[in-house]
């Protein structure tokens, strides 16, 4: 599976945090979650953090799913 690429991470002054993929918004963090998601990008692979917060972590695989023997018709 090919590593997610392409994300960044931008925090206001508030506290809020935009996290943006390939220039174009993915999500917006407040609060709680705008924390502890700057701790998991500060322990782990930012990208790989970013990509499951927005959901963008299975990209690529579906076509590799779509063409196994059990899911033809």
């Amino acid at each position: 599976m090919p590593r997610p690429h392409g994300f960044a991470c931008a925090t206001d002054g508030d506290g809020t945090v935009r996290i943006t993929h390939h220039d174009r918004a993915a999500a917006t963090l407040r609060g709680p979650r705008a924390a502890r998601f700057l701790s998991e990008v500060a322990a782990g692979d930012p990208q790989l953090v970013m990509a499951r917060w927005t959901g963008n972590y299975r990209r690529g695989t579906e076509r590799t799913a779509r063409e196994h023997p059990r899911n033809r018709r």
